[in-house]
């Protein structure tokens, strides 16, 4: 049953919450602007152009959420740049086993494409993902399945025969609402934070899958 193996990005191969969340603040300093109180957990797992204007309520202009998103996204790479970034547990075992049973993999994120392609190239994993759907090829956010489901019809197989790892709740709602089998990683969660979206599995990270974890999930 198995067809392909979707990834959300961060927190589930890699973990830069510490470089989005510096990128707000700064961003925040540089233009005078206020930030909620829990910022970060509040626009967890967001698109910007639903942070900004619905959770930061920084602007309603589409042409000055856009600018804000750019400039967030470029804090974000030059803070990676200064500090680096390593893959999460289990991350290039699992593409690279995955890759020799012949499964294609995908990315599914809210994560602009520019980041992505920085990402891949700092922690060596350019060449194993066959799809790459990001926040530019989507107009609706998780948990919409909208980037679940392209990353599926870009992998050539069916949404039941698809299993996606997420680490936050709406992630896991897009998958579900999407017909996939949710695979939730607790890297940046409790367990207790999918207590009531009902994945089909919770693991610690990406080290705890194996190629039967994923076959027995139509058990």
């Amino acid at each position: 049953m198995l067809e392909a193996v979707i990834f959300d990005w961060d927190g589930v191969v890699v973990d830069s919450s510490h470089a989005h969340k510096e990128a707000w603040e700064r961003l925040a300093e540089e233009r005078g602007l206020p930030l909620p109180e829990n910022h970060f957990a509040l626009g967890f797992g967001r698109k910007n152009q639903t942070i900004i204007p619905d959770i930061y309520k920084w602007s309603s202009d589409p042409d000055e959420i856009e600018e804000l998103g750019t400039r967030k996204e470029h804090l974000y790479r030059e803070i990676l740049h200064l500090t680096g970034l390593d893959p999460l547990p289990g991350a290039m075992d699992l593409f690279n086993n995955l890759k020799q049973a012949g499964i294609p993999m995908g990315v599914g994120t809210s994560t602009p494409r520019e980041n992505i392609e920085a990402v891949t190239r700092m922690i060596g994993a350019d060449g194993f993902f066959e799809a790459i759907i990001t926040a530019e090829d989507v107009t609706k956010g998780k948990p919409d399945p909208e980037v679940f489901l392209k990353a599926a019809d870009a992998l050539g197989a069916k949404y039941e025969n698809c299993v996606v790892f997420e680490d936050a709740v709406y992630g896991v709602q897009a998958a579900l609402a999407g017909g996939m089998k949710a695979v939730a990683l607790t890297t940046t969660h409790r367990v207790s934070h999918f207590d009531a979206t009902w994945p089909h599995r919770i693991v610690r990270n990406l080290q705890d899958v194996s190629l039967n974890l994923l076959l027995n999930l139509w058990e």
